[in-house]
């Protein structure tokens, strides 16, 4: 049983994280949101998840550092100077960050990873994915995660193989490019897909995200795994022992 800190409890994500703790085995240690105390949520807590915002990431690093706890980063919108604090921070404490933790998506990225290794840059690898229409950042961070594990499929870094907002006159597509597009609109919780489109031929790989409270789980589960494990950054991978 763990003492789990929520950092943004407030959101749609904090509150579906504190009805999942509730109903689990371990206990909410309590919830904070802008211009709370990081640092006196933390000396209460076994290990914090932090679904806020990527301006409030650094000092609620610096709160699990102080700590000396584990910290499931779930925030997306991420930048370079971001995942540089992160793994700055995972010298110290055990740091699991991710696009989703969803156990699902963290399943259908390893299918696309499998699936990018074994077929050539002929066949084109296509990501779209929807979302309601208060999200704020584009493409989703599910969606650059399972471009992530294309582009691992495949040898290759997806800073400089993606295609974005396709518009106008674009010429060929490009061979071997990851493209993505992003759609907005209702209450959808999450919809991503990845096709892979050969000569004659495609395959797609989905996942439907029906409720928030998926992730939440994923987020509690993984909050459970991190606990007692070495400094260090981690996946979601590594709570499916995939």
């Amino acid at each position: 049983m763990a003492r789990i800190g929520i950092i943004g409890s407030k959101g749609a994500m904090g509150q579906a994280l504190g009805e999942v703790i509730a109903a689990s085995t371990h206990t909410l240690a309590g919830g904070i949101d802008k211009g709370g105390d990081a640092a006196g949520l933390a000396d209460a807590s076994d290990v914090l998840v932090d679904f806020s915002a990527p301006a409030a990431l650094c000092a609620n690093l610096h709160a699990a550092i102080g700590a000396g706890i584990p910290i499931v980063i779930g925030t997306t919108g991420l930048e370079d100077k971001h995942h540089s604090s992160i793994d700055e921070a995972a010298r110290v404490v055990p740091v699991l960050q991710t696009g989703n933790t969803s156990l699902g998506v963290t399943l259908l990225a390893h299918l696309v990873r499998e699936a990018a290794s074994r077929l050539g840059p002929d066949w084109d690898i296509e990501i779209v994915e929807m979302h309601h229409r208060r999200k704020v950042d584009a493409p989703s961070g599910t969606a650059l995660l399972l471009g992530e594990a294309a582009a691992s499929g495949r040898g290759i870094e997806l800073a400089g193989h993606s295609e974005r907002g396709r518009d106008g006159h674009t010429g060929a597509r490009t061979e071997g490019a990851i493209g993505f597009a992003a759609l907005r609109g209702g209450t959808v919780a999450g919809e991503h897909s990845v096709i892979l489109a050969g000569e004659e031929e495609r395959i797609t790989l989905a996942h439907s995200a029906e409720n928030r409270s998926i992730f939440a789980r994923g987020a509690v589960r993984a909050a459970e795994w991190l606990v007692g494990r070495k400094a260090g950054r981690y996946t979601m991978d590594k709570v499916l022992g995939i």
